[in-house]
Order: structure tokens, then sequence, then C-alpha cells
């Protein structure tokens, strides 16, 4: 397993951004955990973070790409960081685009900010984690309808590795639907993995996580 994965999960918890106990999802499920990417909050915490979301893009989708795009709100932060820590690793000037939830009639109109999308453009976005996919379901449409893109994938920090709609993870659904890969910076079975390897997984939180992939465990 790469080294960045394993220093991304003992960084999701110094920073409690990942969390063990008793939690309600927006979905309504009980889950014995939660990933929070609110939880980076200083200087140091988003260039660690962008450090590994560049990894990642690096590590899944190569770098032939032209614009990240962030979904607004918890998505303006990754996109904006990101594009500097890809620069920073690899020399790669990449643009970063993000969106309003509501569209501006003056000044800096229209629905997005940062960079304007063109034609030709190839375009990969970036969340925090997708447990339903109903954020993509909202912004893939307004991304094709700014100009004629190619969206190269989705990158989300965690993935739940829990199924969606259907059967399949959330991110197996989004791929299916709208057309492009995904992919994450770490799974939720390599944490546990991790977490097992590091002794830090007790057999009643095992025990615990393991009742509910029973439940909402994807294919």
């Amino acid at each position: 397993m790469e080294e960045y994965k394993k220093e991304f999960v003992q960084f999701m918890l110094d920073c409690n951004a990942l969390k063990f106990g008793d939690f309600t999802l927006k979905s309504g499920r009980k889950s014995p955990f939660f990933m929070n990417a609110g939880a980076y909050v200083t200087g140091a915490q988003l260039m660690h973070l962008a450090k590994a979301y560049a990894a990642a893009i690096h590590d899944n989708f190569g770098l032939d790409f032209d614009v990240l795009f962030g979904p607004a709100y918890k998505g303006i932060p990754l996109a904006a960081a990101t594009v500097i820590a890809i620069y920073e690793m690899y020399g790669k000037e990449v643009r970063y685009c993000i969106n309003r939830k509501e569209v501006k009639d003056h000044g800096d109109t229209g629905i997005l900010l940062g960079s304007k999308l063109k034609d030709g453009d190839r375009v990969i976005m970036i969340e925090d984690v997708t447990t339903s996919g109903k954020s993509m379901e909202e912004t893939v449409p307004i991304v094709r309808a700014q100009a004629d893109v190619e969206i190269k994938g989705l990158i989300v920090s965690l993935n739940r590795c829990e199924k969606g709609k259907g059967t399949k993870t959330a991110l197996d659904e989004v791929s299916e639907l709208y057309g492009f890969p995904t992919a994450a910076i770490v799974s939720m079975k390599e944490v546990i993995e991790i977490l097992e390897e590091k002794g830090m997984m007790d057999a009643d939180l095992r025990q615990r996580i393991d009742a509910y992939y029973a439940l909402y465990g994807a294919e």
C-alpha cells in the first residue's frame, strides 16, 4: 500500500476528521464512523490534505487535464489548495474552477468562480466524500452546461465502500451514470487494514463496523 495512504489515515485521525462512535448520516443510516472534511481548518492541515489529493489524482488519473472543479461549498478550498499542491509536487499548472449555489447577476456574474470553462477542457472533479451521489447530480449538469468539456474523473478523500441507491458503491454508481471514472485517496477497507496493523481497532469497534457493512456494504 502506498505510504501516502497510511500517512493520510493517521492525518485524518489526528485532525479528528475521521471519528468513530455513533452517528446518524444524512441518509438516515446509523454509522459507527464519520468523516468530516470541515475539520481541516489550518494552513498546514489544508496543505497536507491537498498533497494527498494531488498524489491520488496523479496515481489514478495522471496529470493530463486542465481544470480541477470543486463543488460548493466544501469543494471550494479543496480545489484551490490542490492545484497549488499539484504545481508544487509535479510542476503542472492546472486551473481551478468552483461554482456558486446561486447565480450572480452583477459584478462577477454567472454561476462559476475561478477559471471559466472552455470547450475542450479536461476536468477532474474533487470533493470530500460521496455517500449518495447527490452532489454529482447537482454538479455534473452545471459543469457540462458551461462548455463542451470532458470530465476525466472524480476524486474524493474517502470511499466509504457502502452501497448508494442500489447495490454498488455511490462512487461506482456515479461512474456508471455519468461515464467517468472515480477514485479516492483511501477506501474504508484500507482504513480498517491500516488501523488493525497499528493495533488501533478493538474487537467492539470491528464488530460494529462489520455489522454496518452487513447491512450497507456494496457488492
